[in-house]
């Protein structure tokens, strides 16, 4: 064999060993009651869907299959993002079998019915092991969501799912939760600087919302957070950001949009105490942008941004003009919806 096909060779098994080793030894934990082992950190797939990156599936799904033999076994998704192929063609000849979470904004019992089936049949998974309420804002959307919870109680006695809760971004969902017995998961919006935080119809505060987080935990919910960088808009201050939320009493994993390889690694670095204090993610191809499904067209923004980049889209939501943004991030924090996030 020629030195350098030998070499090669070497090199090759290196890598896979190396992956082995990588997934082997990632810590693993019990997410609540659920019976249900995941790492620390998970995978957000909707940075590399439709609505953000726009990755070709090929492209998206070498990334998720890329967080994963780093020894990632937890994946966020949602009906609405529209990722289920990436995950799909990501495990596709592989012997993952990692921890997948769907959600759905549906309020019917049909509605969510068919959102179960849609995943399953997406996924190519008989049971998806964790479906949400997505985004549930206060009481009132709780209670009128009461079809597609009872759904979701009936789709878990039949196997079909093997935990189910809500997601939100609000401190009065959040305490409701803890009180539901038929409730196995929080997956709550926190980070250090109360981004994107609500109760009822007022801005909320990180203090509130840990105190929820903390009494789902004791109720024996299974708690991991999201938006620890505030929608990207903290990512300069990578490890105050992930320490913070990391170090909440309740919080069993905190999950991460990752576009590309390097937030992969940044992550499960983070992970396994490898990544310096004072890292700093490469933002300099990053953009500011409006989440279009959460802008609730307050105009807040709009008047903020000195850079006259925010203006109303035809729709009556806010919009960023990206030649004329500036990306000094005033606006993200002004924004009571978390709406404005950069990717």
């Amino acid at each position: 064999m020629p030195v350098e096909v030998r070499e090669l060779c070497m090199a090759s098994s290196f890598m896979r060993f190396f992956r082995f080793v990588a997934i082997k030894n990632m810590e693993k934990r019990s997410l609540g009651n659920t019976n249900l082992l995941i790492t620390p950190v998970g995978m957000g797939v909707l940075t590399v869907g439709r609505t953000q990156l726009n990755l070709p599936v090929k492209d998206g799904a070498r990334i998720v299959r890329y967080a994963l033999e780093r020894g990632v076994n937890f994946l966020d998704t949602a009906e609405y993002y529209e990722t289920y192929p990436y995950i799909r063609e990501a495990l596709r000849g592989t012997d993952f079998e990692p921890v997948i979470v769907s959600k759905s904004l549906v309020s019917s019992y049909g509605g969510m019915a068919k959102a179960i089936e849609d995943a399953r049949a997406a996924i190519g998974r008989d049971v998806i092991d964790i479906f949400l309420l997505h985004e549930v804002r206060q009481a009132p959307d709780f209670e009128n969501r009461a079809g597609a919870r009872q759904c979701l109680i009936d789709a878990k006695a039949k196997g079909h799912v093997r935990a189910i809760g809500l997601s939100t971004h609000h401190v009065d969902a959040a305490r409701l939760c803890a009180g539901q017995s038929e409730a196995d998961i929080l997956f709550p919006l926190i980070n250090y600087k109360s981004l994107g935080i609500r109760n009822g119809a007022n801005p909320g505060t990180k203090e509130d919302m840990a105190a929820a987080i903390k009494a789902a935990a004791e109720a024996g919910k299974g708690v991991f957070a999201m938006k620890a960088f505030g929608g990207g808009n903290l990512c300069a201050d990578y490890t105050k950001a992930m320490d913070y939320v990391t170090g909440l009493p309740g919080v069993d994993s905190v999950m991460i949009g990752m576009g590309s390889e390097s937030d992969a690694d940044a992550a499960v670095d983070y992970c396994e105490g490898k990544l310096s204090a004072d890292f700093r993610p490469d933002v300099g191809n990053k953009r500011m942008r409006v989440d279009q499904g959460d802008c609730e067209g307050c105009g807040a923004c709009i008047s903020r941004c000195t850079s006259k980049a925010i203006h109303y889209n035809e729709n009556g939501r806010a919009e960023i003009d990206g030649t004329a943004c500036v990306t000094c991030g005033y606006c993200a924090p002004i924004c009571p919806v978390r709406a404005i996030i950069m990717f």
